[in-house]
């Protein structure tokens, strides 16, 4: 299956992988760097809503909580990205006019791929046209499980140009492709089809993010860059819900990446619920004891 890879492809040592990612659930952050990595969070969230029952005002509610998502006492950075089906992106382009933060959308048939690739590359052109900066892709993983490599890097890449400028997240749907073998395998395949960043997940599938996984596509990134110096975002998606996780996360890139990934160019957070978690554990070290969680809603 190699043989479409420019680069070969190595085997993983399970057991490696989850030793070492278990590594990164014992570090202990003091309290000033504890709340550096806690605003660095905020900064790499792509706050999300993709429910059927998505409206304007919901997705309204979701820009202004992503522009400012604390108290300005607080000096919290805004979100990374507001993220939104297709139809949605021209209204979420004009909540965040005049402000950095990126639209991203999920297209190509969300959050199954499971289209015909004319109608997927119809549904990222609609969404860049509306003003999406950042396109989300889901692979088809049947495709990819049936072993047809060439038709997965073909539709990666057809996509690609569809983008025209926007970055294009290729979503892999870690839970549902078995082995890390097959993780490290469809990353490189993501990376050399022309993918700006990698994602393990929808958020719609269990398991979704984990340490392993992670590390497994951050080492993916790590061996291209040392191969061709080119540099690879990273998102972990779906089941990170805690501040503790997120410091866990940051601290796996830091090590594995180095610390010019720490950046929201290169490294971004799928998970909306996180940043309530994250904005009491702000709160608390800054004002020195818990608030109430009505205080932080995410909308």
């Amino acid at each position: 299956m190699s043989f479409l890879l420019k680069s070969p492809v190595p085997r993983i040592d399970q057991v490696g992988v989850e030793e070492r990612a278990n590594t990164f659930k014992k570090r202990s952050i003091k309290n000033e760097a504890k709340a550096l990595g806690l605003k660095m969070t905020v900064s790499m969230m792509d706050l999300t809503t993709l429910e059927g029952a998505d409206t304007k005002g919901k997705v309204s509610r979701l820009c202004r909580k992503a522009r400012q998502p604390m108290a300005s006492r607080y000096d919290c950075p805004p979100c990374g990205a507001v993220c939104v089906y297709p139809i949605q992106v021209a209204h979420a382009v004009k909540e965040l006019e005049g402000t950095p933060i990126p639209v991203a959308s999920v297209a190509t048939g969300f959050p199954s791929g499971q289209y015909p690739l004319k109608l997927r590359l119809a549904d990222v052109k609609g969404a860049v046209q509306s003003g999406a900066r950042e396109i989300d892709m889901v692979i088809s993983r049947g495709t990819f499980l049936e072993g047809k490599l060439a038709e997965v890097s073909d539709e990666i890449s057809a996509v690609k140009a569809v983008c025209g400028d926007a970055h294009l997240k290729v979503i892999f749907e870690t839970g549902e492709l078995q082995t890390y073998d097959h993780v490290r395998l469809v990353s490189q395949l993501a990376i050399e089809a022309g993918g700006d960043f990698i994602k393990t997940s929808t958020g719609k599938v269990s398991p979704a993010a984990t340490l392993p996984v992670t590390l497994v596509m951050l080492e993916t990134v790590r061996d291209h860059f040392l191969e061709t110096g080119r540099k690879i975002g990273v998102k972990p998606a779906g089941g990170i819900r805690t501040a503790k996780e997120a410091l866990q996360y940051l601290a796996m890139v830091s090590e594995t990446l180095g610390d010019d990934w720490l950046t929201p160019e290169l490294f971004r957070f799928g998970a909306s619920s996180l940043l309530g978690d994250v904005e009491l554990q702000l709160a608390k070290l800054i004002e020195g004891n818990y608030q109430s969680a009505d205080y932080f809603s995410n909308s």
